[in-house]
């Protein structure tokens, strides 16, 4: 009965341990799949075609070969006109974490300048693994292209005009700057070029192009040595200098809160004279809170020895300044300036109007072409405010 006994109990302690082994092993938890991820890939455009990289990445190792199927959807890049959109599966090897998918995008003869543009691809199906991310943006960049195109409609001026004779003119015609003329100024000025401005002024194509028969100076978001915006200046100090005739400028505005474009004129003598004692000529200045007005002003050095100003408004009855093409001119003579927008006088300066302060408007003055970004006067950029912004100047034009 003894021997009995503790065999009995002997098949209970076993049958015990094998139910313990069995519980363990059913508890124990299978080993995860391998997680893979795509990421966003990006390529410029450019005259040749290229192609858009998306890197597939896994999370760990795989004795197994991993699949998964891939497709595209549209965004503002369609296939095919702007990418190959071929469906597929992509095979990631075993023991590998990485696999690539190209996607090839068209090129563009003219290299277009264009809002980026972008389309998804999507990952589906995994075979011995599970899908962490699944959807990656594909962008073909576009926004620094060298071709701008822009409609052409709106007012122009003649070649000629009586008593006038041509002497000289950018039309703006190439595709590059004329470097014999025109400078480039850089960076922020002495506290925003002295009216607290946001933008910070480079010399590189993103912000001055001269494409399709125009200068155009764009403004866009980009952060610069803790500016936010960029856009462009230019000079003709020390290169060009003017007295006398009538100047047309035929430009297209940029409008939008915040948004400042100018074309105007300082004196010649202003690194030893200073401001306003040189003299300023705004022939136009644009806030683009105010998108159907344009002023003109002078400014000189009061007998208080601050800055004096006169200076007038135009308003357009249809439309605003970034729809069309307009003339912006001035007729400079001896102690007189006028003011014409479309060949429509709307202001008038003379020396009389500086009384007893010295009138400077009669010696050689400098072109400066721009487009500011915040400042005393037209305030920040808010929500409305599109960007980018740009200034088109299809010609400026000087008669003497």
């Amino acid at each position: 009965m003894m021997n009995q006994k503790k065999s009995s109990e002997s098949i209970l302690v076993f049958t015990f341990l094998i139910s313990i082994f069995l519980l363990c092993s059913c508890r124990k938890e299978k080993e995860p799949d391998p997680e893979i991820s795509i990421q966003d890939g990006s390529q410029i455009r450019s005259v040749n075609e290229n192609s858009v990289k998306f890197y597939v990445v896994m999370s760990k190792v795989s004795a197994n070969i991993i699949t998964a199927d891939y497709s595209f959807t549209n965004g503002t890049a369609v296939s095919p006109g702007d990418f190959t959109a071929i469906s597929g599966t992509l095979t990631i090897p075993a023991n590998e974490t990485l696999i690539t998918i190209l996607v090839p995008i068209k090129a563009d003869p003219l290299n277009t300048r264009q809002p980026n543009l972008q389309f998804t691809v999507e990952l589906s199906n995994p075979i011995f693994c599970t899908i962490k991310t699944a959807k990656a943006k594909g962008t073909i960049i576009t926004e620094d292209g060298s071709y701008l195109p822009t409609d052409s409609a709106g007012y122009r001026t003649p070649l000629t005009y009586p008593g006038y004779t041509l002497t000289w003119s950018d039309e703006f015609s190439g595709t590059s700057l004329d470097e014999s003329v025109w400078s480039r100024e850089f960076g922020n000025g002495s506290s925003g070029w002295g009216n607290n401005e946001l933008e910070y002024y480079t010399g590189g194509p993103r912000n001055i192009l001269v494409t399709n028969g125009n200068l155009v100076i764009e403004a866009r978001i980009e952060t610069i040595e803790n500016f936010n915006y960029t856009s462009a200046r230019l000079i003709t100090q020390g290169k060009k200098t003017f007295k006398f005739g009538r100047i047309d400028i035929r430009a297209k505005l940029p409008v939008g809160k915040g948004i400042w474009p100018a074309l105007w004129m300082l004196g010649s003598n202003i690194s030893t004279s200073g401001w306003p004692a040189c003299g300023e000529i705004d022939i136009m200045e644009l806030i683009g809170t105010y998108p159907t007005r344009v002023t003109g002003t002078m400014h000189w050095k009061g007998t208080n020895g601050g800055d004096a100003t006169i200076g007038g408004n135009y308003y357009l009855q249809a439309g605003d300044f970034s729809q069309l093409f307009h003339v912006f001119s001035i007729v400079w003579t001896q102690d007189k300036l006028k003011w014409y927008i479309d060949d429509k006088l709307y202001l008038s300066g003379s020396s009389s109007d500086t009384g007893n302060a010295y009138y400077p408007f009669n010696a050689d003055q400098f072109l400066i072409f721009n487009v500011a970004v915040g400042g005393n006067w037209p305030g920040t950029p808010d929500l409305t405010t599109t960007f980018p912004q740009r200034m088109f100047v299809d010609y400026i034009r000087v008669f003497q």
